[in-house]
């Protein structure tokens, strides 16, 4: 047989199976169904290593699936919206949508290159026309149920790309593409109204408990910030209210100030009514906090700085004046925007009374002593019994919660409440290359939403981009002048375009139908492909694309467009592919090309080897020793069926029976339905697909070892051969289906059932007991499995070695451990 060509071999496969329409999938109500779905990718221009991982590892299980018997759905697709692209048109000076199709054409190449098993019939780009036009259906269906809004609202804006930027898209107080320090500004802006699913998407975690990581979980339950409190009323001097939202009324009795956020719509009023001295104070506080890292004000990394405005609040429960400062620490997303400061009870707060001089008051005491406030060098956190808290003194504090929320709503000063750090989606973004917002703004009508007929708004492709700020659609007349749907007068289009999240958050039920016309997908087909059974993709969107993408789903639920309460049943996080000890970028001149590797190796070594080096959830790092040796390991399972093809195809027909098998035949067939059973489990269960490898290689190496002399040995040599190809395709499928057509079976590896194993030779019939004196390892010797305690202390006593290790010696103790070993104690 000819040597292993994979420059020959794997793009006859690649043709075969486009030609074929092999990875093709249809509706099919009477199959159980299976969805595999990686990630929605940015088609950035070439594929690097961690999208190699992740579309190799949901190549593997769609693979598996399918031949499990399951109707699998492994569609790909385009998030293909989105900043680099008008980069790319301002360094570059090409289109945004020439720069994106072309690198759409490149990539789609690439991952056919790798063999990834995708139903390109359902390929869908979220700049195509037909995609885009049902993005802004949904945000008309958002805004006809009010969860689209629009208001004027301090917001993040990203110098840099010079566009707005959601809470969840700043990471560690920098903008989540580019890194830059974001800062504050006040633009009027689209919201989409996820708190209102809130507590629906903390409850609904239920249905994902074991099936998510549950660090993953975690971070959604922490960003959602679930509290249960009270609002209380404070009073300003003119008697208007100064609600404030607190989870601790048990020190409510120790307020000696209040604190108001500088974004809050009364900080403004304030400064509007102040003289000319004081205004000027705030005016240039406020200047000063508007400058500092929204991020770190919300970690507390900044010195705690305020400002006194010159007025005061009423505590209601004890009818005592405290000042009101304006301070850096306190944000508007939380709460009313203001908090109660209670020094005596709370770090932050002490910090800050301490530098202003603004006295404590302790009504928590620890039993069995007494705080001096005077004399206090850092606030008491810790439980203990109210005082100066009439009628609450003497009680234990946490008990004194409750009652005191009682006396709150009996007296009809506040009201229990459940307070969620979640804030309401920023969707508008100041780019040309995103989903125009369907708005039309009429002097005489005020704000008309497109008619659905006249969907999609067309983004316009002629527009230069320049590095300018703000949306370069506003300087389009011919987009922004139109007639006004309600009265037919002169009117303007919102030039604001929808944040890329939008496209990527329910991609995942349009390709269950991505060519109906008549919504953005069939319900029918949705309701039988969705959930999603197996999402692949990195936990650094824990708190981006996988909240939002839950919080469509509920809402396309809710429209009565799907069933499913969730979009993907099962979530797996892959890790990054690192080199050097750092994940591969340019910049730190550490990428390994997948198109180099494929070049020199070949895709199934280069697929092998990322299934190989690392369980899926664990970093992996690359190794040019790695590749190599998969290269070796492909080379020599190639050469293995090539010596022995004759032998194999003679008897590609025949069955072998398992019950006139020799000692070491039989050993054999148990190593091959051992390894059947730990590849079937790895891939079902704990997705260790290194380990399945592994124990692949190690039947490999029996197999090496073995002589295929006898017309019996070159059955059972089919039965191993058959059955290997079967188990190996998901992981390399372009060298198996070529060993598959050389030796003459039928059709190919991908159409056969899964391996099976039989369970009757799954236990070999003898072990190796280990045998030790004194715990030092004297003889191995082979035994029959379950002989029994007693046979085993009789067969290591007899053992030749043994008896030698014992002269001389007083035997104490003979301690057997079933089917292992046997431990001899002796002095």
């Amino acid at each position: 047989m000819k040597e292993y060509s994979f420059k020959e071999i794997e793009p006859k496969w690649i043709g075969y199976w486009e030609k074929e329409g092999t990875f093709r999938s249809s509706f099919n109500p009477d199959k159980t169904k299976y969805y595999v779905l990686v990630m929605f990718p940015y088609p950035s221009g070439r594929i690097h290593m961690g999208h190699v991982r992740n579309y190799v590892i949901g190549d593997l299980i769609a693979r598996y699936k399918k031949m499990k018997g399951f109707n699998v759905l492994h569609p790909i697709g385009w998030d293909a919206f989105g900043m680099p692209a008008e980069n790319a048109a301002i360094q570059k000076g090409v289109a945004p949508s020439q720069w994106t199709y072309e690198n759409i054409s490149y990539m789609k190449s690439q991952l056919k290159k790798i063999g990834i098993s995708y139903d390109w019939e359902r390929e869908v780009a979220a700049c195509d026309e037909e995609y885009y036009k049902w993005g802004q259906w949904f945000f008309l269906k958002l805004y006809e149920k009010g969860l689209a809004y629009k208001k004027k609202s301090s917001v993040n804006w990203c110098p840099q790309c010079k566009t707005v930027l959601a809470n969840e898209q700043v990471i560690d107080g920098g903008c989540w593409r580019c890194d830059t320090q974001v800062e504050q500004t006040q633009l009027e802006q689209w919201f989409f109204k996820i708190t209102d699913y809130s507590q629906q998407l903390l409850d609904d975690h239920g249905l994902l408990e074991g099936k998510w990581p549950e660090k993953v979980l975690t971070m959604q339950k922490n960003w959602i910030g679930r509290s249960e409190g009270v609002t209380v009323n404070f009073r300003r001097e003119g008697g208007r209210d100064f609600p404030i939202f607190t989870t601790r009324p048990d020190t409510v009795f120790g307020v000696t100030f209040m604190a108001l956020s500088p974004e809050s719509p009364l900080a403004e009023e304030i400064i509007s009514r102040a003289d000319a001295g004081l205004k000027k104070e705030l005016l240039r506080f406020l200047d000063k906090v508007k400058k500092q890292n929204i991020e770190k004000r919300r970690t507390g990394d900044y010195e705690k700085e305020g400002i006194f405005t010159g007025q005061y609040i009423i505590n209601p429960l004890n009818d005592t004046k405290v000042p009101l400062y304006i301070a850096n620490f306190v944000l508007m997303e939380y709460g009313t925007g203001a908090i109660m400061a209670v020094p005596g009870h709370d770090q932050r707060d002490f910090e800050f009374a301490k530098k202003y001089k603004i006295p404590l008051k302790v009504v928590i005491q620890p039993e069995g002593e007494e705080l001096v406030p005077e004399k206090m060098e850092q606030a008491y956190t810790e439980d203990g019994i109210m005082v100066h808290s009439e009628p609450f003194n003497g009680k234990k504090n946490r008990e004194a919660i409750r009652l005191i929320i009682d006396y709150i709503e009996l007296k009809k000063l506040g009201k229990r409440t459940i307070h969620y750090k979640l804030k309401d989606w920023l969707v508008s973004r100041q780019r040309y290359w995103g989903n125009p917002i369907p708005v039309i703004y009429c002097d005489k009508c005020g704000t008309i939403p497109v008619p659905e007929k006249d969907l999609p708004v067309k983004l316009p492709l002629d527009i230069k981009i320049t590095a300018e700020g703000g949306s370069p659609l506003a300087r389009s007349k011919e987009f922004v002048n139109v007639k006004c749907p309600k009265c037919s007068g002169p009117a303007r289009r919102e030039t604001d375009t929808m944040d890329t999240f939008v496209d990527s958050s329910w991609y995942y039920a349009r390709y269950c139908s991505p060519r109906y016309k008549g919504a953005p997908f069939e319900k029918k087909e949705a309701n039988y492909w969705m959930p999603v059974d197996q999402y692949i993709g990195g936990i650094e969107h824990a708190i981006l694309h996988l909240m939002y993408a839950r919080f469509f789903c509920k809402v396309m639920r809710d429209l009565d467009l799907l069933d499913a309460d969730e979009p993907f049943a099962r979530l797996l996080t892959q890790g990054m592919v690192i080199k050097d000890g750092a994940k591969m970028s340019k910049s730190k001149g550490n990428v390994v090309d997948p198109d180099d590797i494929i070049g020199r190796y070949g895709a199934d070594t280069l697929r092998l080897f990322i299934l190989f080096a690392s369980p899926p959830e664990k970093d992996l790092e690359w190794s040019d020793k790695g590749i190599e040796g998969s290269a070796r390991f492909i080379n020599r399972f190639w050469k293995f069926i090539s010596e022995n093809l004759e032998h194999i195809g003679k008897n590609k027909d025949k069955e072998l029976d398992p019950s006139g098998l020799n000692k070491e035949q039989k050993d054999l067939y148990i190593h091959l339905n051992r390894t059947i059973q730990k590849v079937s489990d790895d891939l079902e269960e704990t997705f260790h697909f290194n380990t399945s490898i592994a124990s692949v290689m190690e039947l490999m190496n029996e197999l090496t070892r073995y002589e295929f002399k006898t017309a019996e040995d070159h059955i059972l040599l089919n039965t191993v051969a058959r059955k290997l190809l079967v188990i190996l395709n998901p992981f390399i499928p372009f060298l198996t289906e070529e060993l598959w057509q050389e030796i003459g079976y039928s059709g190919t590896v991908f159409s056969q059932d899964w391996a099976g194993f039989n369970q009757d030779y799954v236990k070999f019939n003898s072990y190796e007991m280990v045998v030790q004196v004194n715990g030092k390892i004297k003889s191995k010797i082979q035994a029959e499995l379950d002989t029994g305690i007693d046979k085993m202390k009789e067969i290591a006593l007899g053992d030749v070695k043994i008896k030698e290790a014992l002269k001389g010696k007083e035997l104490l103790k003979v301690i057997p451990v079933l089917n292992k070993l046997v431990n001899i104690v002796v002095r």
